[in-house]
């Protein structure tokens, strides 16, 4: 079960700062930087508030291309239903739904992250649904959806396993599904095809380099 501080609104507000991301300068997000608490934060820090790692603090290079990509390719998700997996600062979402998609779910595990993406989107003037389940257990091709989009899910061997499994049976299902990754270590481009190609800044004390070169995948139905 994930956890929450006592005031989930007011933590991320007191603990992280409005930011453009890098990429996608047309919005602003509740980021960690070096100027914030979160950004320097340990375990026994984290135990204290209540939090699980902040991973919804951080733009990662995944959720800023998918974003970058829909708002360059608004045609993909306009007047469609999107979901996004493992939304974390819910970028990809409000990418979604300023590109005119009919409706956009975010869905994380870890119920903070979903707080933040919701206030992220309304300092942006946006809005969408949120979501919390397992959809990595659930059945395949489920929830229904014309888009899926995720970023970043490939960081450790099984979560990239089941969520490239999960992905492909909504591409299976006729689905347009959409993967943002910056070259992860458990990330395989077999079974997709390459949309788009960009050069995102990166902190040093996140990545290992200062420049991830991020590609927007397309899953297809087969390996």
């Amino acid at each position: 079960m994930a956890r929450l501080p006592a005031d989930p609104e007011g933590f991320i507000r007191a603990n992280t700062a409005l930011e453009a991301p890098a990429m996608v300068p047309e919005f602003k997000l509740w980021l960690a930087s070096e100027y914030v608490p979160i950004w320097q934060a340990t375990e026994a820090w984290m135990e204290k508030h209540n939090i699980d790692p902040p991973y919804w603090a951080f733009c990662w290079p995944g959720g800023q291309a998918i974003a970058r990509y829909l708002l360059d390719h608004p045609d993909a998700v306009r007047g469609r239903r999107v979901i996004d997996l493992a939304a974390g600062s819910g970028i990809s979402s409000m990418a979604a739904a300023q590109a005119g998609a009919a409706s956009v779910l975010a869905n994380d595990i870890d119920t903070l992250s979903l707080v933040a993406a919701r206030l992220n989107a309304t300092a942006n003037g946006l809005a969408f649904d949120v979501n919390a389940d397992d959809w990595l257990a659930g059945s395949d091709a489920a929830p229904e959806a014309d888009v899926v989009i995720a970023g970043d899910v490939c960081y450790e061997r099984e979560m990239s396993a089941r969520a490239l499994a999960w992905l492909r049976s909504h591409a299976r299902a006729g689905r347009l599904v959409l993967l943002g990754d910056p070259g992860r270590n458990y990330f395989s481009a077999q079974g997709l095809e390459e949309r788009a190609r960009y050069r995102i800044p990166t902190s040093l004390q996140l990545e290992n380099r200062g420049m991830r070169e991020t590609v927007v995948w397309r899953v297809l139905p087969h390996p």
